[in-house]
């Protein structure tokens, strides 16, 4: 901190960020978690919920835009935590359709922008979604393995997709795609571009719908594409500037960032602000179960064993919090990212809701191991932090290349 300018720094939330916070936490509250247990356990897409969401303007664009947005960067962490407070497989329905916004914002022409982010939500009555879909089956982390394709047809002026994708967010059943594919397989991961696959388009249909071990109201299901086209504009960012970029990297040029890590990138931030939702949940729940449940005559919390377990789960989670702020507020002042800080907070924020929520089970005993209580169902919800968008496991690459500065393997 310097001398000229002491108050530069600062863990004091704005106005607009706290009436947020408090707005959204009421919603989770009041809407969400009476809802958690029934959608978790019919595996299906919450509508309801949705619409409830879209009345009040919380599942549109114009909100998660004006998150991005917000001046300090903590909007969709402050955001996402309270919705994943609620309930994460809710919360996961509520926010899956930004993903695919923020594909398109971080990379998109402002026209595209403005045509289809929109279609993504849509509106009370009509509510919409949107799907990014990067994964395959052969190319999980390994995003450079994609082997999708994308042929440029001069003749019609359109592009052709082939490819399976999996593990897509609102698959098949969304309005709107954004696609990953190779232009150029020989260039790998550079090689790539995104392509936006409008509603009812011929040849995109669902493929395998996942019966998953958590986050169960959030629909995950594979993508077929056979022969989709797709107008020439519907690659993002626009055809020229994805020529240059190709020539570029031909040319043994940079070619700046590829579209799928550069969403990862900007949404890793967002993605740990989930976890430390569930941690936190687990936390409260965990806390005031101790100072209820009476054994051998006194709260179980009086015993030094469940009183340092939760000393302990609730120093972690702060941890992650302030991790996943900082992340945040470097992202949003344009700083640089030197150390893999994005990636820290992901790695740290998820390993961190699994163990706890883990540990929130250990304090309720028999109860918690039981679907009449909440934490179970955290604990399972906890457990895709450490794998979707980058496992624990790549984290650590990532973080490890970024401070030794070696071709970590």
């Amino acid at each position: 901190m310097s001398d000229e300018n002491p108050a530069a720094f600062s863990l004091e939330l704005g106005d607009d960020l706290v009436e947020m916070r408090y707005w959204l936490h009421g919603f989770a509250e009041s809407v969400i978690r009476p809802a958690a247990a029934e959608w978790d356990e019919r595996e299906e897409t919450p509508w309801p919920v949705l619409e409830e969401a879209s009345k009040i303007g919380l599942y549109s664009l114009d909100f998660y835009a004006q998150q991005y947005l917000e001046g300090s960067g903590l909007g969709i962490p402050i955001a996402f935590e309270e919705l994943f407070w609620g309930d994460a497989g809710i919360g996961l329905a509520l926010a899956g359709s930004s993903l695919a916004a923020l594909a398109v914002v971080a990379n998109g022409t402002p026209e595209q922008i403005g045509e289809w982010c929109p279609q993504m939500f849509g509106g009370p009555g009509e509510v919409k979604l949107g799907a990014f879909c990067s994964s395959e089956p052969e190319a999980g982390s390994d995003v450079g393995a994609i082997k999708t394709r994308a042929v440029y047809d001069d003749t019609a002026g359109e592009w052709v997709l082939n490819g399976v994708k999996t593990w897509v967010t609102n698959g098949g059943i969304a309005n709107v795609h954004v696609v990953v594919a190779s232009v150029d397989p020989e260039l790998g991961s550079r090689g790539q571009a995104s392509f936006i696959v409008p509603p009812g388009t011929p040849g995109l249909s669902m493929g395998q719908k996942f019966r998953k071990h958590g986050i169960r109201a959030s629909h995950t299901a594979e993508v077929v594409l056979s022969d989709v086209r797709v107008p020439g504009p519907c690659v993002v960012g626009g055809r020229e500037r994805l020529d240059e970029r190709l020539a570029r990297v031909r040319e043994g040029r940079r070619g700046g960032e590829q579209a799928a890590m550069k969403t990862f990138e900007a949404s890793r931030p967002g993605v740990a602000a989930m976890a430390v939702g569930v941690a936190r949940a687990a936390v409260e729940y965990a806390t005031e179960y101790a100072r209820t449940r009476v054994q051998f005559g006194r709260p179980v919390g009086q015993n030094q064993a469940v009183a340092f377990m939760l000393a302990d789960m609730r120093a972690a989670v702060d941890a992650a919090r302030l991790l996943t702020w900082r992340a945040a507020w470097m992202a949003r002042q344009g700083k640089p990212l030197a150390s893999a800080e994005g990636s820290m907070s992901k790695l740290v924020a998820g390993e961190t809701a699994v163990r706890v929520t883990e540990q929130a089970i250990q304090i309720l005993g028999g109860n918690g191991y039981t679907r009449d209580y909440p934490v179970e169902r955290w604990h399972r919800d906890a457990k895709i932090f450490t794998i979707f968008e980058g496992t624990s496991e790549i984290q650590r690459i990532i973080i490890g290349r970024a401070v030794t500065g070696l071709d970590v393997r």
